[in-house]
């Protein structure tokens, strides 16, 4: 917990007193504008809305095939544009399309699975909130989850969405094998031996080349971590994060804006008994963050002074429990996010920076989140054969976040970041080709695998067709 609507009334009472300086104090409740409206849909159509809300279409149709027949018959009897969706946590229009969205939700048992090479194959649909636990019921366990538990396999891996461990992959590193259908139906296995050159292409392919329907995950034994939260000057974080990040399991930061103090994590692994879960205490900060923001975004200088000093008082919190239950968690409040992955060496530079851009905008009050990820070799892996540095800014959904592309993203791409294929941003097919080795390759596949087209809509084409 970051801050507590209690304190922040007795703060309020407390700087009342400043009155005495000649410093008049006012409560200013801010808020945020509402959600925009959107047109009507047509009889008999249904609107198709990502998490944030950001991203809206009203396709032809939303198709929730009950087995692999189901879907072949949909691909080879349709000559619609298909779209696949997970759990619809992308930020970028990945999905949108007049055509047919389909969902996996139904394709998400476990299929198979092998005690002694830790191996489990399962549909691709999965929740990652039900993976955790069914993964735990046969004895395994992912090495690294991302922060939001309710993103779909399939949408996770298709995107390189990733937790927190320098010596950690993101989850398409985790896929041992897959299982891929093309636009005519098809079906292909493929891992690092059979169809290999596919493989290092659709594990990372935001659904470009077909859709996934099962995943062969290598996994571990089950994993008990202990979770630990504090709070720290941002100056003393920065200074700290790489050799944090080297030696710790998993490792990362929350700089809090207008507090000058940053919010650390880290889980290592440990045998000791599992304590009682606590609520999510990320998520009641960003509430009280924003409250703060509601009473005193008219004086940032105070605003500052009063969440540093709330903050400082706050105590090193554990805890112990499942990696699956404290790594990846539900996060309510809705927001719009951008992220680029940056060479590591780049923290010291970059992130002064990002900061000072977010400070310029006093409506901002979501936390700028610092990660560090472990190289990899998929194609069009953001993490391809660098270790990297990940940091994310966000926005309430209903915020105007324009700035991110005019005062955010040039920073990152100075340094040659990479986006989040999941996330926003405004790079098209000539600037990713600059960014991978293998983006020319991808493109080949993707035309050899879709010459049609089938699963391509506006954004996507932008992005690989150009």
């Amino acid at each position: 917990m970051i801050v507590t609507r209690r304190n922040l009334l007795l703060a309020g009472g407390g700087i009342a007193a400043l009155g005495a300086a000649g410093v008049t104090t006012l409560a200013l409740n801010a808020g945020d504008p509402p959600e925009r409206e959107l047109p009507p849909v047509p009889p008999g159509k249904v609107r198709w809305s990502n998490w944030s809300g950001l991203q809206t279409c009203i396709p032809k149709a939303i198709a929730v095939p009950a087995d692999i027949n189901e879907l072949q018959h949909l691909l080879r009897t349709s000559s619609d544009v298909v779209r696949p969706v997970g759990a619809g946590h992308s930020f970028g229009a990945l999905v949108p399309t007049e055509g047919t969205i389909v969902s996996l939700d139904r394709l998400s048992a476990l299929a198979a699975h092998d005690a002694q090479a830790m191996t489990a194959t399962v549909g691709a649909g999965v929740r990652l909130f039900n993976l955790g636990e069914m993964l735990d019921g046969i004895g395994q366990a992912m090495n690294a989850l991302p922060d939001i538990n309710k993103q779909s396999l399939a949408g996770a891996i298709a995107t390189a969405t990733h937790g927190a461990g320098a010596n950690l992959g993101s989850l398409s590193s985790a896929i041992a094998g897959l299982q891929l259908m093309t636009a005519d139906g098809a079906l292909i296995d493929c891992d690092a031996s059979k169809n290999a050159e596919l493989f290092d292409a659709a594990r990372v392919s935001v659904g470009a080349l077909g859709i996934v329907t099962q995943v062969k995950l290598q996994n571990r034994g089950p994993l008990t971590l202990r979770r630990k939260t504090w709070f720290e000057p941002i100056g003393d974080a920065i200074a700290a994060a790489p050799e944090r990040a080297r030696t710790l399991r998993h490792y990362e930061f929350y700089y809090i804006t207008f507090t000058d103090m940053a919010y650390c994590i880290s889980h290592e692994e440990t045998d000791e008994p599992v304590t009682p879960r606590k609520p999510n205490s990320e998520n009641e900060g960003a509430e009280e963050l924003m409250t703060l923001r509601d009473w005193f975004s008219w004086a940032p200088w105070l605003r500052r002074m009063i969440g540093k000093g709330l903050i400082a008082n706050q105590e090193t919190e554990s805890v112990v429990g499942p990696a699956w239950r404290l790594l990846s968690t539900d996060r309510p409040m809705r927001f719009n996010e951008m992220e680029y992955h940056l060479p590591r060496e780049a923290l010291t530079s970059v992130l002064p920076q990002v900061i000072a851009a977010i400070e310029r905008h006093s409506e901002a009050y979501f936390p700028i989140e610092v990660r560090f990820v472990a190289e990899d070799d998929a194609w069009l892996s953001p993490f391809y054969k660098r270790p990297t540095l990940s940091i994310a800014v966000h926005m309430g959904h209903t915020q105007n976040h324009d700035f991110y592309f005019s005062e955010i993203e040039p920073i990152y791409r100075r340094v040659e970041g990479r986006p989040h294929w999941g996330k926003l941003h405004s790079l098209k097919a000539a600037d990713l080709a600059a960014l991978y080795p293998h983006f020319r390759d991808f493109q080949a596949m993707r035309a050899e695998k879709d010459p049609g087209g089938r699963f391509m809509n506006p954004y996507l084409r932008a992005l690989f067709v150009g």
